[in-house]
């Protein structure tokens, strides 16, 4: 037990007299840490790579099954849903029971989730081969919380940047993945296959490399707390993803709204109450964690926005439509290159700027980028260049914020509570996310150049809605730095 502090070997939370302790503090630094980060990285582009593989092969699912749109939707939603329900509860108990041990059980259920799926010869079986991928989603605030338990603090930072990177880097991955074997097989099996094998490559390097140092509080799982949560939060973005598919005012979506509101007021109600909640909520609307929560929030908004705006531009015919770059889904993961190398360039470079400026003002930076890049297309969207252009600055904006917000998010909590307060502020980067799904495709579909073809301005609009988001959130974490100074 050399070279872990007392703290750590006896359980006391870090940051004695409930004060929070500082990002890595007491981090046995002489260790190498390198295998631990890349370990985490290579894991983080596997999860990644999941969420996106498969938008690409929706229209080839619908023929494959002979299943309407709003049925093979359902592939996407139930890994949306999985993950957003075991976000908050895998983190939480990597806090009580290590983080190591729930991230290697969200890789295994990544990789069994990859095998039913590259089995299925149904859509019911596809779909619950995609729930279990879902549950991979708690992957990466799990290594974020790891990380600080880990590493030492002034490269805090940098290490969450690398690791929050890897969301952009697969998800462009996954596009150019789908696009190489769409072009070769109408068969979803061999996509399956291939994120199999990433996620037992994944596995393998964790389970050998990765270190576990942090503090576990231990303790009985808050089990009505987690029932109720998952409730909730199952009935929201179930509401928000099927809106535009049974209408928005429709008796289901209604009921839907209606019924979380009601269970998450139950569950304030329990978790005030219990002596160990599943999320004590000062995580969610705590005066700190509150300002990193929206801008989080509104960041997933703008990235997830990318994933459907930009795949339906690129592939856009300008021949038949009047705008569009003619281009294949494999097109659309090459655009996207150029901000998987500026992401990575940019998220290493973050903990030197957050040194000097601070974590607030440095994802004020990386916002304003990300805003930044939407606009361009929203002025400037006939070239392929101007594609290119988004896609590096869109790298740079969210390779610089998704660093700063890993550490916005966990710096001013105590060192046995860094998961679950990744996992709320990944939780609400998926809202946002599926929020933006549900209001581009309704600006998509009101504004139609014809039956089921949205018009150009309807892109722009889009464009420029999502830029707006991205410059509230500069906004918002420029108040907190005036706010919270220190």
């Amino acid at each position: 037990m050399t070279g872990v502090p007392a703290a750590r070997r006896t359980g006391a939370p870090a940051g004695a007299a409930g004060s929070p302790a500082a990002p890595g503090a007491g981090a046995p630094a002489a260790r190498p840490t390198g295998p631990t980060l890349l370990a985490l990285a290579v894991a983080g582009m596997v999860v990644s790579v999941q969420q996106t593989l498969v938008l690409p092969l929706l229209p080839q699912l619908m023929t494959r099954f002979q299943a309407p749109i709003t049925d093979v939707t359902w592939v996407f939603t139930a890994s949306l849903l999985a993950g957003a329900v075991a976000t908050p509860l895998l983190t939480r108990f990597g806090d009580m029971y290590g983080k190591k041990r729930m991230i290697l059980l969200a890789l295994v259920l990544l990789l069994a989730g990859s095998v039913v799926c590259a089995v299925s010869g149904s859509l019911p079986v596809l779909i619950a081969g995609r729930a279990l991928q879902g549950v991979s989603a708690a992957m990466i605030p799990l290594a974020i919380g790891m990380i600080r338990d880990t590493f030492p603090a002034e490269r805090v930072t940098t290490a969450i940047g690398i690791v929050s990177a890897t969301m952009g880097v697969g998800g462009s991955a996954g596009m150019i993945v789908t696009g190489l074997i769409a072009t070769r097989t109408g068969s979803h099996h061999p996509v399956f296959w291939i994120a199999a094998a990433l996620a037992a490559a994944g596995l393998a390097l964790v389970a050998a490399t990765a270190r576990d140092v942090g503090v576990r509080t231990g303790g009985r799982p808050d089990l009505p707390g987690a029932v109720l949560l998952a409730c909730w939060l199952v009935c929201l973005l179930l509401g928000i993803s099927q809106g535009n598919a049974w209408g928005w005012t429709s008796g289901g979506v209604l009921a839907l709204f209606g019924a979380a509101v009601a269970l998450c007021a139950v569950w304030v109600a329990v978790e005030m109450r219990v002596r160990a909640p599943m999320v004590r909520l000062n995580l969610l609307v705590g005066p700190r964690s509150l300002s990193a929560n929206v801008v989080s929030a509104l960041l997933g908004f703008s990235m997830f926005a990318a994933f459907t705006l930009i795949a339906g531009f690129v592939q856009a015919r300008p021949e038949e439509v009047g705008y569009g770059l003619g281009g294949s889904v494999l097109d659309v993961g090459l655009y996207m290159l150029p901000s998987t190398a500026t992401m990575l360039v940019f998220s290493a470079m973050a903990g030197r700027v957050a040194a000097r400026l601070g974590p607030a003002y440095t994802l004020a930076i990386g916002s304003a980028f990300a805003g930044l890049c939407y606009a361009w297309l929203a002025v400037s969207n006939s070239h392929g260049y101007d594609m290119l252009a988004f896609s590096a600055i869109q790298g740079v904006g969210f390779g610089i914020a998704y660093a700063a917000l890993g550490t916005l998010a966990v710096r001013h909590v105590p060192m046995d509570q860094s998961g679950i307060a990744s996992g709320i502020n990944s939780l609400v980067r998926t809202t946002g996310g599926s929020v933006a799904g549900a209001v581009t495709a309704s600006i998509l579909a009101g504004r139609a150049a014809g039956p089921g073809v949205p018009s150009l301005g309807a892109y722009e609009l889009c464009f420029w809605v999502v830029s707006a988001g991205a410059a509230l959130a500069a906004v918002i974490a420029v108040a907190h730095a005036l706010r919270h100074p220190g």
